[in-house]
């Protein structure tokens, strides 16, 4: 019964370990996309300048 309670802690705490290194990469990996996904908007919404445009009319002009 002593030798089965050892296994049983040991087999516990490889499981802890385990679970920590999972939940540090998905956290991780969640903080990755996070900056990929701001990343990808930035180029999304640029807007170039068409100030060279004969008929455009600036907003602090008008």
């Amino acid at each position: 019964m002593e030798t089965f309670k050892k296994i049983l802690k040991v087999v516990a705490i490889i499981t802890a370990i385990v679970a920590a290194v999972v939940g540090i990469y998905l956290a991780v990996s969640k903080i990755i996309e996070k900056k990929k996904l701001k990343n990808a908007d930035d180029r999304e919404n640029y807007v170039s300048c068409s100030c060279f445009e004969p008929d455009f009319i600036s907003e602090t002009q008008a």
